[in-house]
C-alpha cells in the first residue's frame, strides 16, 4: 500500500479540522487515475496522525481500493486534500482505540465495537497528506 508521490506533514489547523470532523468522505484512485465515488466514515486524530478503519472488515470494497491503489482523496472539516493509504505503525492501535473510544463512544459498544481491538488493527489505514 505504498504510492511514488512523496508525501508531507499535516499542519496543525489540518490535524485539528479533520480531526475534530464527526465523518470522512474518502475515494481512492482508479487505475486510469480518476477518482473512485466517495465513502463516508468515521476518522481519527492519534498523535499527529489521522486513521481511518474499516467497519465491515478486510473485504469492504473501499478497503480493498484504497489498499490497491495506495493514494486517493479524502474530504473532512471543510478541507480537501490528496493522500497516500499508508500502514499504521504496529505500536499505535492502543492509541488509535482510544482515539475511537473517546469520539464515537457515544454511538454505543457495538458500532465502535467494530472499528477497535485486535481485528480491527488488520483494516487501519494511515492517511498522509499527498504533495
Amino acid at each position: 500500500m505504498a504510492h511514488e508521490s512523496t508525501t508531507t506533514s499535516w499542519t496543525s489547523g489540518e490535524l485539528m479540522q479533520i480531526g475534530r470532523a464527526e465523518e470522512l468522505e474518502l475515494a481512492s484512485l482508479r487505475e486510469h487515475g480518476t477518482l473512485r465515488p466517495y465513502v463516508t466514515m468515521w476518522v481519527v486524530r492519534a498523535g499527529d496522525e489521522l486513521y481511518v478503519r474499516s467497519a465491515r472488515g478486510p473485504a469492504n470494497p473501499w478497503f480493498v481500493h484504497a489498499r490497491r491503489s495506495g493514494a486517493g482523496r479524502i474530504r473532512a472539516g471543510g478541507l480537501e486534500r490528496d493522500v497516500i493509504f499508508s500502514e499504521a505503525a504496529p505500536d499505535v492501535h492502543a492509541d488509535i482505540d482510544a482515539a475511537y473510544h473517546a469520539k464515537y463512544d457515544r454511538y454505543g459498544p457495538t458500532i465502535v465495537g467494530s472499528v477497535v481491538g485486535e481485528k480491527a488493527s488488520t483494516v487501519t489505514i494511515r492517511l498522509l497528506p499527498r504533495n
